[in-house]
């Protein structure tokens, strides 16, 4: 089985207004949910409110991407963004040594690559909340419909697998005047 991992990808030029700062295409990528662990995710608001929402981190630029793309990568690339997140951490986290900000990245990589169980060139996409005092992620992918008739384009992404929870709504209640 090829070794992958999620890589940052600009489909337009959006990032660059919707981030306070974007990430550059084809950086690989985490998930970035531990920037935002103890803050008070209810008052962000604008661009970080939109980090905390949906975005990818970039590990060169630590900017921020809507998408992430399964990308092939090598033993050495994996050692690389392991290696490079680590210094993310110390220059911008507070790592207290290389030793800690090494172990914390390489748990951070393993996420990633965790969520490219899926052919490259798969779109991933991620939706952060908060719950109960805590953070919840879920991701959706979005595959390229196959037609040999039209040419791949980002709008031709349609098909959507969500790993959401199910919401039940009793509609018959609903009608009935109680919630």
């Amino acid at each position: 089985m090829a070794l992958k991992l999620p890589r940052t990808i600009r489909l337009d030029p959006s990032d660059t207004f919707v981030y306070a700062r974007a990430a550059e295409p084809g950086e690989w990528a985490v998930t970035g949910t531990f920037l935002f662990f103890g803050a008070d995710v209810d008052k962000l608001s604008g661009k970080e409110r939109q980090a905390f929402r949906g975005g990818f981190l970039g590990i060169d630029s630590f900017g921020w991407s809507t998408l992430a793309v399964v990308t092939e990568a090598t033993a050495e690339d994996r050692a690389a963004a392991v290696a490079t997140l680590a210094g993310q951490l110390v220059a911008h986290c507070g790592a207290p040594d290389t030793g800690t900000a090494l172990a914390a990245a390489e748990e951070e990589v393993a996420f990633a690559q965790s969520l490219c169980d899926h052919p490259a060139n798969t779109l991933l996409g991620l939706h952060r909340t908060s719950e109960n005092g805590g953070i919840r992620e879920s991701f959706r992918t979005l595959h390229r419909k196959a037609s040999r008739l039209e040419p791949a384009t980002a709008f031709r992404f349609v098909e959507v697998e969500e790993d959401l929870p199910a919401e039940e709504v009793d509609l018959l209640a609903l009608a009935r005047g109680r919630r």
